[in-house]
């Protein structure tokens, strides 16, 4: 495999290679029931287990039980200090604390997908900056098969709690690569025979356009769409028609759409 080292002109660039322990604050909180349920059953550590005073009904007993026959600390804690720690995400009763998501190397995106005997798809997010937004791509970008999720470094959402709340657990089944440089990372997936797929304005309709093969799907910012740069470099553009008043859909919303039609197409007989 081609070493994506060569495309960066930088020190950081190797961020794209190694499994990085970075973390931004929070990121080690995981919130609300589905959440939580889903970490359990991820089989990651998870340090303690904060439960709400005087919350013990519906699933929550249940998650309670989980955590404790696996030996996790759980501890009881008043409602203001779980919304501040959530910063007034809806928790539900319940936050777990552990080390955080740890990222993996596009190369381990790659390799999922090898192991999985599937062409890679992969989400590449170009500056989201909404968590609430992220974390629904992640949801669709996992129900829709794809290997993994590509986001930036900087000047984006990392994954914070209300990703990891807005993912409804999906977080929890997704691998996630952080890296310094969109655009060169691109160049490296384009090396490794995958075609790049901008979701933007002004291209081909999604439903025209041929996605069978490896493929990787670019994500831009809810304001400014895809970085220039990035546009540039990737091999189509691809639109869905609006009929209505309003000329885009959402980012999440538009995720949705592209990568079950991706999807579809990679499986269809």
């Amino acid at each position: 495999m081609s070493n994506i080292n060569k495309y960066l002109n930088n020190k950081e660039g190797s961020d794209i290679k190694k499994r990085s322990a970075e973390t931004q604050p929070n990121e080690g909180l995981v919130i609300g029931r589905n959440a939580v349920r889903e970490l359990l059953a991820s089989g990651r550590e998870i340090d303690k287990i904060l439960v709400q005073r005087g919350e013990r009904e519906g699933s929550i007993v249940l998650l309670v039980a989980q955590a404790r026959e696996r030996g996790i600390v759980v501890s009881e804690s008043d409602k203001p200090k779980l919304d501040a720690m959530a910063e007034f995400a809806p928790h539900q009763g319940i936050i777990a604390m552990t080390a955080g998501k740890e990222y993996v190397s596009v190369e381990d995106i790659l390799q999922i997908a090898k192991e999985r005997g599937e062409k890679p798809l992969i989400v590449i997010a170009d500056g989201i900056t909404d968590p609430y937004n992220l974390g629904a791509v992640i949801r669709c970008a996992e129900g829709a098969g794809a290997h993994g999720l590509i986001i930036p470094k900087r000047r984006a959402s990392g994954l914070t709690p209300l990703v990891t709340k807005s993912s409804a657990g999906a977080i929890e089944h997704l691998a996630v690569a952080k890296v310094t440089n969109i655009a060169a990372t691109v160049d490296f997936l384009k090396e490794n025979n995958i075609w790049i797929y901008g979701a933007e304005a002004g291209g081909k309709a999604y439903y025209d356009t041929d996605m069978k093969g490896a493929c990787a799907i670019v994500l831009g910012s809810e304001g400014e769409g895809i970085s220039h740069l990035v546009k540039e470099k990737c091999d189509f553009i691809v639109s869905i028609p609006m009929y209505g008043k309003l000329n885009s859909l959402n980012v999440s919303t538009a995720a949705a759409v592209i990568l079950c039609e991706v999807s579809r197409q990679q499986k269809a007989k």
